[in-house]
């Protein structure tokens, strides 16, 4: 079995379903199934693309990021999705590192293409906007097209570095489908809301892939601003399940939406979930927001909070499906509950290694576990938690700190909309905490309400010395702080 072939089976067996909707137009699974066909054809004929070719795919969220997915996958080809906000200069990167010929983008990306082919004389494109019609012939999937053939890259943040590029097979990412579905009891009658990007493969695989490989339907949200617009696609085309970030679930808990909307239950994923966040929202909706985790080694998904409980606040929940977590030490020994240590990873779901660089991969895996980065320990019912980046740690007076712990302290101050921890130079301690703030709107905070707030619940090594207020943090596409730009602060 390969993705191409399994998007073929559902499509075909839903050819009238509505498989997305995309404002007050949508899309059948026939439709998007003969576009799927046309791009595989056109890569093929063509833009001479051979099985095994990396196709990067830079897209704005639009319907034809479904065809151009499924279509280079059609072709036997590898699908590059890249972050549309990344500037030529980053692409060209990618470009070059995974070896890509042929960009699938559209009109909106015309100058960032022009600029990017006077680098690379021999890139070429495919628009989306010429997605339409029926395909001319017929492009049916290379037959030698298995569970272990590399389908997509995914270029990891690079927060340390140039980014690298997970490779993941048609097994690893058909894996986390079936896991994710299990464990969200997805049917064909649900229906997906996708507001974050497309490209992230959080979004790729629960979604995307998701939805349309069990005969379901996204609901793909045209405009974030205002954010009513998702308030009313939830409304209007019944939306069930709504995957996003903490940021985004915080926003919805303190606005003025309708607390009666069609949804089941909320994932949260791709950055920690604030505790605070989580009893604002469980405090305003029916409807559960459940934590998940995972990382695009990993396809991405590794664990997540059980629908029917128990709940955990804090928690990231119990391994998903054909997925094992363990915590070990910088040996690789297993810790006991209640031990803090490396979050590692082993299951179907994990990445062939990063693109082009053994050593890199030979560093993250060990003994055929995946090495996360995040430090955290397990509770004696088998509940994970992430106390921290292994990277961000810092230390006090050789003392470990962990910045979330502290975050979590200040999002409990009346006033604080985010925080953000960072570890910064200190002549006599070696490195001090130093809290990022940004407030609600016409709300003044000051330093000293705040670091007496901390000190009255955690040790006074781990109160910050300083603290800077801003309008609002620097984040990533898909909704992470960038510590990495706080640290300039230091």
């Amino acid at each position: 079995m390969n993705l191409a072939l399994a998007f073929k089976q559902s499509a075909n067996s839903n050819l009238e379903k509505t498989a997305l909707f995309w404002g007050q137009a949508s899309f059948s699974y026939g439709q998007l199934w003969a576009q799927t066909r046309s791009v595989a054809w056109r890569l093929r004929t063509d833009l001479g693309v051979r099985p095994g070719d990396r196709v990067g795919v830079w897209l704005k969220n639009c319907p034809e990021f479904v065809p151009a997915l499924f279509g280079i996958l059609q072709a036997g080809a590898v699908a590059v999705p890249i972050n549309n906000f990344l500037k030529p200069a980053e692409v060209q990167f990618i470009l070059r590192d995974a070896g890509i010929d042929v960009l699938v983008v559209d009109e909106s990306m015309n100058e960032g293409f022009a600029s990017l082919a006077a680098d690379q004389p021999g890139l070429k494109s495919l628009h989306a906007e010429s997605f339409g019609g029926s395909p001319t012939g017929d492009a049916d999937v290379p037959a030698d097209l298995g569970e272990e053939t590399l389908a997509v890259i995914i270029y990891t943040s690079g927060t340390t570095g140039q980014p690298k590029g997970a490779m993941l097979s048609h097994g690893n990412l058909l894996a986390n489908v079936e896991s994710c579905r299990i464990v969200l009891q997805a049917v064909g009658e649900d229906r997906f809301v996708v507001v974050l990007p497309m490209f992230h493969s959080f979004m790729l695989t629960v979604g995307i892939l998701l939805p349309m490989l069990i005969g379901g339907s996204i609901v793909l949200v045209k405009s974030l601003h205002p954010p009513k617009n998702v308030v009313l696609d939830i409304l209007q085309h019944r939306a069930t399940l709504l995957p996003a970030v903490p940021q985004f679930f915080r926003a919805l808990s303190l606005s003025s939406v309708p607390v009666e909307l069609p949804l089941r239950v909320c994932i949260s994923g791709g950055a920690p979930l604030p505790g605070e966040t989580l009893r604002e929202f469980t405090a305003r909706f029916p409807f559960p927001l459940l934590e998940g985790y995972g990382l695009s080694e990993a396809s991405p998904v590794v664990s997540f909070t059980p629908i029917r409980g128990p709940w955990k606040a804090g928690s990231i929940g119990v391994p998903i499906p054909n997925v094992e977590m363990s915590i070990q030490n910088e040996a690789g020994q297993m810790l006991s509950a209640g031990q803090t240590g490396e979050l590692c990873v082993r299951g179907t779901n994990v990445m062939l290694g990063y693109w082009n660089r053994p050593a890199e991969t030979a560093e993250t895996m060990r003994h055929g576990w995946l090495l996360t980065g995040d430090i955290g320990y397990c509770d004696h019912d088998g509940f994970y938690y992430i106390t921290d980046r292994k990277k961000d740690m810092f230390l006090v007076n050789g003392i470990n700190v962990y910045p979330r712990e502290i975050e979590e302290v200040l999002y409990q101050f009346p006033g604080v909309k985010e925080a953000a921890v960072i570890g910064v130079p200190d002549a006599r301690r070696g490195e001090q905490p130093l809290a990022c703030i940004a407030s609600h709107e016409g709300i003044q905070l000051n330093q000293k309400d705040l670091q007496n707030f901390v000190r009255g619940r955690l040790a006074d090594y781990k109160v910050p010395r300083r603290f800077v207020f801003m309008p609002t943090l620097p984040h990533s596409a898909t909704g992470k702080v960038l510590k990495t730009d706080l640290k300039k602060l230091g």
